[in-house]
């Protein structure tokens, strides 16, 4: 079984819930699988340390799991246009595995979910993608044959699936945006099965 590491920082839930549906379309690829993990919070100094293994959801990821993945789906609520500080401050200590090259050639995607529907989803896909293609990562869109796209009135993007969770953040994960999720997580892990071969 090859593994697609589905990386996600979701502070109220939304992002976890698309990494959900990016999973399902991984697992619906035969002899594909998915490992869900998440980043710690960023804490300032005069806040507490956080837990070695979270409370609940996923583990925190290590530089281990990125290295034995096959593929890799990247996730982040959006924090004025940008990933949220957890996941960059992530990906900031993962320069020995880029001087090793540890991720060159792997496929990647990435998917965010936003409080307003014209919040950044798109500016934070767009720099999710910067550090993985400076690990070398071949980058894994949304074609518009997925029909969701042109039909969608919520989240939905050809640079990755995304979620329009309103300002409260209880916006339910709409049946386009789940099925954009899954066919990603399809797409991603189907890529990764040939590059693999």
């Amino acid at each position: 079984m090859s593994e697609i590491l589905i990386l996600y920082y979701s502070l109220h839930g939304s992002v976890q819930q698309l990494a959900r549906h990016v999973a399902h379309g991984v697992e619906s690829v035969p002899g594909m699988a998915a490992r869900l993990r998440t980043v710690p919070k960023v804490a300032a100094e005069t806040e507490g340390v956080a837990k070695p293994v979270p409370d609940a959801g996923a583990p925190y990821a290590t530089h281990r799991d990125l290295e034995a993945c096959a593929g890799l789906a990247l996730g982040s609520p959006t924090r004025f246009g940008n990933m949220a500080a957890a996941m960059k401050y992530f990906w900031d200590g993962t320069s020995g595995l880029w001087l090793r090259a540890a991720l060159a050639g792997k496929p990647a995607s990435v998917f965010t979910s936003t409080a307003s529907l014209h919040g950044g989803q798109e500016t934070t896909l767009l720099s999710m993608m910067l550090p993985l293609l400076h690990h070398g990562m071949l980058i894994v869109g949304l074609p518009y044959s997925n029909p969701e796209l042109n039909a969608t009135r919520a989240g939905g993007t050809p640079y990755g699936p995304s979620h329009f969770a309103g300002m409260d953040g209880k916006e339910p994960v709409t049946d386009e945006e789940r099925r954009l999720a899954f066919a990603q997580g399809r797409r991603l892990a189907e890529v990764a099965r040939k590059l693999s071969d």
